[in-house]
C-alpha cells in the first residue's frame, strides 16, 4: 500500500498508470515479431497470425487465438489466401479478411463458421487496408482497395455493401483513414496529404481541423476514440491535434518532438474524464499526451501491440499483458501523497485501529466535524472498483466497512455491491480464465453479456457458480448456461445443429405438462432430447437419472450411478451399501472387470476401517498406494505386508513404496535389512538414489557394490565417487560411460584422473 503510487506519472491535473495484468503464458520465439495481432476489447482473446520461421512454398502461416492471459485456445495452419486484416466481432468471433475481399469468420476455438465476400470490385482490384469497427449496428468491416475506392459494410449479420464516393486526386491508398459513427450514420475519414476528407453515402466533403498546426505538410496517422466522439491527428511535423470527430472543437495540441510516423496511434480517455490523451506507439517508444506540452514516456523492452478499451489502453507484448490508465479521481484523492480528502482521512483512521492506536479516533473526529464521513465512505467502495489488486481492494472496503460502523442511515447497497462486482471481475480476471475486465468495463458490458462470454469460452462452471452467487433468476442464469451446455455436448458427439435449443425448450414443456412415466416414455423415442435431458439431471437431479437407467435396464449406468453415489456418502455403511449395489448391476450388465475392481474396493475399505479402529490411522478413503504409504511411514510393516499380498500388489510397486517410505523418516537400518531380505525386484540403484536424495551418502555407499556392472558407474557418480565411477567405466571399456565421468572432472584437481580416462577413451574408441 505504501508504493501504490509508486507506478503514477503525472500529466496536467491527472496521474496515469501501467499495471501488470498477466505474464503471458504463451511460448513466442521471437515474440510479436512478424506478427498480424489483433485483441478484442473489453479483455477479450487475441489472435496471432504467425508467419512461417523458414519461408518455403510448402511453409504456411500459423493461425493461433489466445485469451488475454496467453493460453492457448486454437491453433492452425493457414491453408487460405493471404490475410491482410485479423478483427473480433463484438460476439467475440475472429474475422479474418484476405486481399481478395474474402471475410472468413471463426470461432473462438478455431471452429470454421461462415465466409463472405466484400464484392467484384475488390476481387479484381485487391485490398490495400481493411478496418474492422463496432458500431451501434453490430460489427462492421471497411476496406480500400487498389482502385483507390472504398467498400463498407456496417453490420456482416445483415450485409449491405456499401461503395462510397470517389475521392478526388487519391491514387493508392490515403495516408491514414478511420471509421466514424455519427448522427446513426458510418462515415470515413481519409488524409491524402495535408487534404481531410468526409465520405458518406452520397458525396465527398473536404474538411479542416480548427487550429490545426501551419507547419503540417501531411497528416500521417488518426486514431477515433472507443466511444467515437473524439478524434486525434499526427502531422509529419510531429504535432499531435486532439479535437470533438465533428471537427468542430479542437481540445489541444502537442508538438511531440518526433516526427517519425508511429506504429499505433489510440484514445486513452475515461468515460466523465475531463482529461483528453492518446497513447501514441513507434518501435521502442510509448508516448502519453493530453491537454498540456508535457507528455508521458515509456521504453518499450520487446514488440507491442495497443489495444483501445472503454477506460483505457491494454498494452500486449511478447512477455506481458499490461493495462495504461489515467489514474480515476477516487484513487488519486485517497493515495495522493499529503491527501486530506475524506477517503485519505478514513483510511488512515482504519489503519489506526487496526494498530490500536487513538490516532484512529483524531482522523475520525476530523471527519465528523467536517460532516464527510458519508463521502469517506463512498470514495473508498469506489476506490476499491478501480483496483486490480485483492488486497488493495480488500484494504479499501475494510475501511469504509469501518466508516459505516458510525453512521446510522448509509444505504448498504453500494457496498453490497461492490464486494460481489469485486468477487465476480477477481474470478474472471484469474490466470486460467483470461478475461481482465475493469470495474468501469464490467458495469457497461453487463452481467448478462458476461455470462454469455463465458458460455461461449465453454466455462460452464464458472458461469454457473457466478449465476447462483449474483442469484440471477433461473431463466436467465443457470438453466440458460445450462441449455448451452447440453447442445454443446450433443452437437460435439453427435453433429447435431443449434436446433438442440428448440429440442431443449420442448423436453423442459413435457417434463412439467406429462405425468413421469408418460414422459420418460415419450423421451425412448426421441435421442437427441433424451441426450439433452439426461445431460440436465447429470448435474441438477440425480434421482431422475437413477430412474432414467432403470427404466431402460442400464445395468452398466445404474453401476456407474451407484459407485459416484458412494463417493458421496460420509458414513462407511452407506458407502459399501452403494457399491454393493454397483456390483450388482456391473454383474447384470456382465462387466467382470467392474464388479471386481468394486469389490476390491470395499474390501480396502474394510481393511482400513478395521485399522483405524485398531490403531487409530485416518486412512479412511485413500487409495490402495496411498494407504502402503501411510502404514510404511508409521512403522505397521505387517499391516502393509498384508495389504501387499491381499491386493496382490507388484513386486517392483512395494519395493518402491517402501524404499521411499523408510528413506523419508531416515529409518536406515530398517531399509539395510529390507535390502537383505531378499534378491531386490528394482535392483539397488534406487537404495542409493533414495539416499542421496535425503543427504545421506553415508548410507547410499553401502549398496554401491551391490549394483549391477550396467549401473555401477551411475551409483558411484551419485555419491561423488569420481575414483570408483572411472574404474566402473575403464572396466567396462564404455566409451559413453568414460565421457560422463569426463565430464564431472575438474582440469585443476583431478588432473592424473583426465589423463588415465583419456587414454581409456582413446583405447575404447579404436576398439
Amino acid at each position: 500500500m505504501a508504493f501504490i503510487t509508486a507506478n503514477w506519472n503525472p500529466l496536467g491535473e491527472a496521474f496515469y498508470r501501467k499495471i501488470e495484468l498477466y505474464e503471458m503464458g504463451w511460448s513466442l520465439r521471437d515474440g510479436l515479431k512478424d506478427c498480424l495481432v489483433a485483441a478484442a476489447p473489453y479483455g477479450g482473446p487475441i489472435a496471432l497470425l504467425r508467419q512461417p520461421q523458414r519461408p518455403s512454398s510448402s511453409a504456411r502461416p500459423q493461425l493461433e487465438i489466445y485469451s488475454s492471459s496467453g493460453t492457448n485456445m486454437a491453433s492452425f495452419p493457414w491453408k487460405s489466401g493471404p490475410v491482410r486484416q485479423l478483427g473480433w466481432t463484438v460476439c467475440d468471433d475472429l474475422l479474418c479478411i484476405q486481399e481478395d475481399g474474402t471475410v472468413l469468420i471463426y470461432d473462438l476455438f478455431g471452429a470454421f463458421k461462415r465466409h463472405f465476400s466484400m464484392g467484384n470490385e475488390v476481387v479484381q482490384n485487391q485490398m490495400l487496408e481493411a478496418k474492422v469497427f463496432h458500431s451501434p449496428y453490430g460489427t462492421g468491416v471497411a476496406i480500400v482497395t487498389g482502385a483507390s475506392r472504398f467498400t463498407l459494410a456496417t453490420n456482416i449479420d445483415d450485409l449491405k455493401l456499401r461503395r462510397l464516393p470517389e475521392v478526388p486526386g487519391l491514387q493508392g491508398a490515403p495516408s491514414c483513414w478511420a471509421v466514424l459513427t455519427q448522427d446513426r450514420q458510418t462515415k470515413v475519414l481519409l488524409a491524402n496529404g495535408a487534404d481531410l476528407y468526409i465520405l458518406d453515402n452520397t458525396s465527398c466533403t473536404p474538411v479542416t481541423p480548427p487550429g490545426l498546426s501551419p507547419q503540417a505538410c501531411s497528416i500521417v496517422n488518426m486514431a477515433v476514440s472507443f466511444s467515437y466522439k473524439y478524434l486525434a491527428l499526427f502531422t509529419d511535423s510531429g504535432h499531435l491535434w486532439m479535437g470533438s470527430a465533428n471537427l468542430k472543437d479542437k481540445l489541444s495540441e502537442v508538438d511531440t518532438k518526433v516526427r517519425t510516423p508511429p506504429k499505433q496511434m489510440v484514445w486513452c480517455r475515461r468515460p466523465k474524464s475531463q482529461q483528453p490523451s492518446v497513447v501514441i506507439m513507434w518501435d521502442r517508444l510509448l508516448l502519453v499526451a493530453g491537454e498540456c506540452t508535457d507528455t508521458i514516456q515509456y521504453t518499450l523492452d520487446e514488440e507491442s501491440v495497443c489495444v483501445a478499451e472503454l477506460d483505457g489502453v491494454r498494452i500486449v507484448g511478447g512477455s506481458r499483458h499490461e493495462l495504461l490508465q489515467e489514474v480515476p479521481s477516487a484513487c488519486q484523492d485517497i493515495f495522493k501523497i499529503a491527501s486530506m480528502a475524506p477517503g485519505a482521512l478514513l483510511l488512515e483512521a482504519h489503519k489506526e485501529y487496526d494498530k490500536s492506536s487513538q490516532k484512529a479516533d483524531e482522523y475520525l473526529r476530523e471527519i465528523k466535524e467536517q460532516s464527510v464521513l458519508g463521502e469517506a465512505v463512498r470514495q473508498c467502495v469506489e476506490a476499491a472498483g478501480y483496483e486490480h489488486e485483492p488486497e488493495t481492494q480488500k484494504t479499501l472496503l475494510r475501511a469504509a466497512s469501518f466508516g459505516k460502523c458510525f453512521l446510522s442511515n448509509y444505504p448498504p447497497e453500494p457496498f453490497v455491491s461492490m464486494c460481489r462486482d469485486l468477487k465476480v471481475l477477481n474470478a474472471v480476471r484469474d490466470y486460467t480464465v483470461g478475461i481482465p475486465l475493469t470495474h468501469t468495463q464490467y458495469k457497461q458490458m453487463t452481467v448478462q453479456v458476461l455470462i454469455d462470454r463465458l458460455v461461449y469460452r465453454k466455462l460452464y462452471p464458472l458461469a454457473i457458480e457466478i449465476c447462483r452467487y449474483l442469484k440471477t433468476p433461473e431463466y436467465q442464469g443457470v438453466s440458460r448456461v445450462l441449455k448451452h451446455w447440453a447442445c454443446c455436448k450433443v452437437r460435439w458427439r453427435g453433429g447435431f445443429d443449434s436446433t438442440n435449443l428448440k429440442f431443449w425448450n420442448v423436453v423442459t414443456y413435457l417434463k412439467n405438462e406429462m405425468n413421469r412415466g408418460d414422459f420418460f416414455m415419450t423421451l425412448r423415442n426421441q435421442p437427441v432430447a433424451l441426450s439433452l435431458y439426461r445431460q440436465f439431471c447429470k448435474h441438477q437431479e440425480q434421482d431422475t437419472l437413477k430412474d432414467l437407467f432403470n427404466q431402460d435396464d442400464d445395468h452398466q449406468e445404474l453401476g456407474n450411478f451407484y459407485v459416484k453415489a458412494s463417493y458421496k456418502e460420509k458414513k462407511l455403511e452407506a458407502r459399501l451399501s452403494l457399491l454393493q449395489s454397483a456390483v450388482d448391476e456391473y454383474n447384470k450388465a456382465k462387466n467382470e472387470f467392474a464388479a471386481k475392481a468394486t469389490e476390491e474396493e470395499m474390501k480396502l475399505l474394510r481393511f482400513q476401517r478395521r485399522l483405524d479402529e485398531e490403531k487409530g490411522e485416518a486412512l479412511l478413503g485413500l487409495s490402495l498406494q496411498e494407504t502402503l504409504h501411510a502404514l510404511l511411514t508409521s512403522n505397521f510393516h505387517k499391516q502393509a505386508e498384508q495389504l501387499y499380498r491381499d491386493f496382490r500388489v507388484p513386486d517392483k510397486r512395494y519395493w518402491w513404496l517402501k524404499l521411499t517410505a523408510l528413506a523419508e523418516k531416515d529409518d536406515w537400518e530398517e531399509m539395510e535389512k529390507f535390502a537383505k531380505s531378499k534378491k531386490s525386484p528394482i535392483g539397488y540403484l534406487p537404495f542409493v538414489e533414495v539416499c542421496v536424495k535425503q543427504h545421506n551418502k553415508y548410507e547410499a555407499k553401502k549398496y554401491v557394490s551391490k549394483v549391477t556392472p550396467e549401473q555401477k558407474v551411475k551409483a558411484h557418480l551419485a555419491i561423488g565417487d569420481l575414483e570408483g565411477a572411472a574404474e566402473a567405466a575403464i572396466d567396462r571399456r564404455s566409451e559413453g560411460e568414460i565421457s560422463t565421468v569426463l565430464s564431472r572432472c575438474s582440469p585443476t584437481t583431478d588432473r592424473a584422473l583426465l589423463e588415465r580416462l583419456n587414454r581409456a577413451r582413446s583405447t575404447a574408441s579404436k576398439k
